[in-house]
């Protein structure tokens, strides 16, 4: 490399260093030891590799960058900011504060140029390995000979702590098997923990895991910029596989008293350390101090951007010109177009009756994976138990993309974040499937979905006891609640094959994430949850079945496979002369959504005792019963029984349901 180049990347290198140091000791808060040991990295990866254009951050045939390791966040603003990305300086002196554009951790929506957001260790290698994945989909779609619409590479940048989460083991497991050749790792190898020394917890060769997992491996001095520059020809021009490079780097390096060790991990530096730091380096005391050469140096660099860009928008032209038919498609996937009809072609599926939830998902996924290019679907070795099989597409392979069916194994952690990952590509709508339960081995990554506003869908089957004789290990009994808590995450529990067509609606809708909860055993199917979607789902929670005179006596709530239930002790109720209304709430964010006025309608005014009738945690139901309401839901876990056992056990049959609520309302009256 020409000594001048080699001269202008250290400049930027020590920008970087000075900007991390600067607005970590301003904020008194944050991580500065990844910024300055990376420096070398990030000057070499937004001065010379990064195909991209910072002045249209969303082009869809960028290279895009993923920090995993979140904590070093200034590392990411300070490339950002240098090359052009809209943050500016004052962003970056406002690191770390309320509504300022450089929170903690990368937040995806909130700073132009940021990729995912990260910060769960391990997370980012997620998010990276679902974008190649989806990259590659979109490129076997799409590409034709003489026109390569996606070329494009997926970079993450990962510290020891994401190498060591097991997330980092299942989507590095799957990247390999899938031959993802548009994927690089790049690991910052520096041997510290925020604990102290790398070798106190772990001791594994990590070179030989990835190669293990079937990656290619390049082991190279974070600081030899010759060495970068050979490396990453070589990935540019001939990458076969999955890339993991591992840099050497010193944690805190310029940092005289403090690099290589833990000190400069979760800390600022210190005023004195600053200044002798800085003056280590050979830079100037000023604050926020950027040499006007490194800004020259990028300008002229986003002259070069912004005509790969446009020569690209010229070569699309030509090729929706040879291909209309994929232009549409193109098109359709890169604005998330839903037809107009949507609503009368889902109600046009005919499904069987009885069926269970998930079998009826699973017909409205044939049609839906025919009128929407942008699905894609996926199960953590469930796809015939879980249902989310598109029978008329193939399946992803090793080195194949044709498909839209993936198979994610028995990765559910994985799954999640790769998903959210397919979902950042812009022109995917993925959904996954697993067990209810085994949603907990997912949580983080959907909690990070409903923070960033992914278009993520979560098909979770086998949805209460009534799953039967696998017992309360599989039993979902607190994860309804546990979901319910996500704030942005929309949590579907349909009770017929209807309402599954409407969630599906409202999933596809919401520009973010949501959970369809669904039964393994048959439903019958309901007229009274045959109603349009304005007047039903939208509501979140609609009447079902209104009281005969103007006070209620009983105000039964329910969801899922325990509406029909509902409804047949609301019959028996009213044989004994009770007054009944059922409320049908198949989501709880949908309905807290609407107007007070409308929820006065459903739930307001004296409705006598209210009743939750839900085969799991009563947990967030009196919000709508009433602290004096009757909540007949599960108080402990399950057992391994037939469904009509546990019924029978945990007193969900019409004679237990009614027997409880009239020696309620004798109780009352005794008083």
């Amino acid at each position: 490399m020409d000594d001048d180049v080699k001269k202008q990347l250290s400049r930027i290198a020590n920008a970087i260093r000075s900007l991390s140091m600067d607005a970590v000791q301003k904020a008194n808060s944050g991580h500065p030891g990844m910024p300055m040991g990376c420096a070398e990295l990030g000057a070499f990866l937004y001065g010379m590799v990064l195909r991209h254009n910072p002045k249209n951050s969303k082009w869809v045939n960028r290279d895009r960058l993923v920090l995993s390791a979140g904590h070093g966040s200034m590392w990411l603003y300070s490339c950002l900011h240098l090359s052009g990305f809209k943050l500016s300086m004052e962003e970056i002196k406002r690191f770390r504060q309320l509504h300022s554009k450089t929170p903690g951790h990368p937040e995806y929506g909130m700073t132009d140029g940021v990729e995912a957001t990260t910060g769960p260790l391990g997370q980012g290698v997620g998010n990276a390995v679902g974008m190649a994945l989806g990259m590659k989909m979109l490129a076997a779609r799409f590409n034709r000979e003489e026109y390569p619409l996606f070329s494009n590479k997926i970079y993450c940048v990962a510290g020891d702590g994401c190498i060591m989460e097991g997330i980092s083991s299942e989507v590095s497991s799957l990247a390999g098997h899938l031959k993802l050749n548009n994927l690089v790792l790049i690991y910052d190898a520096n041997h510290i923990c925020l604990d102290g020394p790398l070798a106190e917890c772990c001791s594994e060769d990590t070179k030989e895991r990835y190669l293990a997992y079937h990656w290619d491996v390049h082991e190279i001095n974070g600081y030899d910029f010759d060495a970068m520059e050979a490396v990453f020809h070589e990935i540019k021009t001939n990458q076969q596989k999955p890339t993991l490079i591992i840099f050497r780097t010193v944690i805190g390096k310029g940092a005289p008293h403090k690099e290589g060790t833990h000190k400069v991990h979760g800390s600022p530096l210190g005023a004195d350390e600053v200044a002798a730091a800085k003056e280590a380096l050979g830079l100037p005391k000023e604050e926020f101090y950027v040499p006007q050469a490194v800004y020259t140096f990028f300008e002229q660099k986003l002259a070069k951007d912004a005509a790969m860009e446009a020569n690209w928008h010229e070569m699309y032209r030509l090729w929706a010109l040879d291909y209309p038919e994929l232009a549409r498609d193109f098109e359709k996937m890169h604005t998330q177009h839903l037809p107009e009809h949507l609503e009368e072609l889902l109600k046009k599926i005919a499904i069987k009756s009885p069926i269970a939830g998930r079998s009826a998902s699973n017909d409205v996924l044939q049609t839906l994976g025919k009128e929407l290019p942008q699905i894609y679907g996926g199960s953590a070795d469930l796809s015939g138990s879980d249902m989310t099989m598109m029978k008329d597409f193939p399946l992803i392979a090793p080195g194949q993309f044709t498909g839209r069916n993936i198979k994610y194994g028995v990765r559910e952690f994985g799954m999640g974040t790769m998903a959210n990952g397919l979902s950042l590509t812009g022109m995917i709508t993925p959904y996954c499937g697993t067990f209810l339960t085994f949603s907990d081995y997912m949580r983080n990554s959907i909690r990070l979905a409903a923070l960033s506003h992914y278009h993520t869908i979560y098909q979770f089957t086998h949805d209460s006891i009534f799953l039967g004789e696998d017992g309360p290990t599989h039993q979902s009994i607190e994860q309804l609640a546990s979901l319910r808590a996500i704030p942005n995450l929309h949590v579907i529990r349909p009770a017929d094959a209807h309402e599954v067509k409407m969630a599906w609606m409202a999933a596809l809708h919401y520009k973010g994430p949501t959970a369809i909860i669904l039964s393994r055993q048959n439903l019958p199917e309901l007229s009274c949850t045959d109603v349009s979607y304005a007047e039903g789902m939208a509501r979140g929670g609609y009447i079902v079945k209104k009281e005969k005179h103007a006070l209620p006596d009983f105000t039964l709530f329910s969801t899922g496979s325990e509406l029909s239930l509902t409804l047949e002790a609301a019959e028996r109720l009213e044989k004994i002369g009770k007054h009944v209304r059922v409320v049908s709430m198949p989501c709880w964010a949908l309905f807290d959504k609407q107007p007070e006025s409308y929820k006065h309608t459903v739930m307001g005014g004296d409705l006598g005792v209210r009743v939750a009738v839900e085969a799991g945690s009563d947990f967030g139901w009196h919000k709508y019963i009433g602290l004096h309401g009757i909540a007949i839901c599960m108080e402990r876990f399950g057992e391994s029984a037939p469904a009509a056992d546990l019924a029978q056990e945990f007193g969900f049959t019409v004679d237990a349901i009614v027997e409880r609520l009239i020696a309620h309302e004798k109780a009352n009256q005794n008083r």
